[in-house]
């Protein structure tokens, strides 16, 4: 499937943001990676990728990122706009299935400087007939190239995960996918909430390590009707995004070893 539309996040939370603060920046997105704003980075590679047609940059003031490295988005004929509303979720799906951004729908964050045009096709060629796909690096992957690097690892029978901050959105059926993840945003600190929203037996197999992530989804899918399934990339940088100064110190590494685009 060709044409893909890929939506950028490139907002962030209300009040100041430690990361860009502590580079002197207003705007997350515009911390500076290997001397390049991260959300000029990510967009050249969305363009660069053979299956998006399009890309849409949500943020709460989009303009106001168009400035230094970033100057040049304002002209490009394949990146639009839209506003970022009260919740991650909410935003995307106010967008999703629209003239805006039609399915399907490829999204991306901006602080995901690492990512690469293989990431990008894995991603979309891994999808197969399912209506939503979550990127993912296992730990063994990012582990065995990045063996001191800190992240969040979800659990499961045969592996542990990381997220890749890539999400695959095929058809309108990904729209209950929404609804359920701004449902959950609401809920995400009540954990008994939590497990209403996929049910006590799944939420025992998860915590007892007792199915794996592909199983987990898929049922949770099924019982909030979409088809939903990992995509495991073989990348390890897929799984470092930069959230903190450690994260961008190991980046500028990554940058200054391999002397990627």
């Amino acid at each position: 499937m060709t044409g893909w539309t890929a939506i950028l996040l490139a907002g962030q939370r209300p009040g100041s943001d430690p990361l860009a603060a502590h580079f002197g920046q207003t705007w997350k997105a515009l911390v500076p990676v290997a001397g390049e704003a991260m959300l000029s980075r990510v967009a050249k590679t969305l363009l660069a990728a053979p299956s998006i047609e399009r890309v849409v940059i949500v943020a709460q003031q989009p303009d106001v990122l168009f400035v230094g490295d970033c100057a040049w988005i304002k002209d490009e004929p394949r990146i639009t706009t839209a506003l970022s509303t009260s919740g991650i979720a909410t935003s995307i799906a106010s967008i999703a299935g629209t003239v805006t951004a039609p399915w399907p729908v490829l999204l991306t964050t901006a602080d995901h400087p690492l990512l690469r045009v293989e990431m990008i096709e894995a991603m979309i060629a891994g999808i197969g007939d399912a209506d939503v796909a979550v990127g993912v690096v296992g730990q063994n992957t990012l582990l065995a190239a990045y063996p001191n690097n800190r992240r969040t690892w979800l659990r499961f029978r045969g592996e542990a995960w990381t997220g890749a901050n890539l999400f695959a959105l095929r058809t309108a059926d990904a729209r209950k996918a929404l609804i359920a993840w701004s449902e959950v945003e609401r809920d995400r600190k009540k954990a008994l909430k939590l497990i209403r929203h996929f049910g006590p037996l799944l939420a025992v197999l998860a915590l007892t390590r007792l199915i794996t992530l592909a199983g987990a989804m898929r049922i949770a899918g099924r019982r909030l009707g979409f088809r939903a399934q990992p995509i495991a990339l073989p990348f390890a940088e897929a799984g470092i995004d930069v959230d903190k100064p450690s994260d961008h110190a190991l980046v500028e590494l990554i940058f200054a070893s391999s002397r990627p685009g």
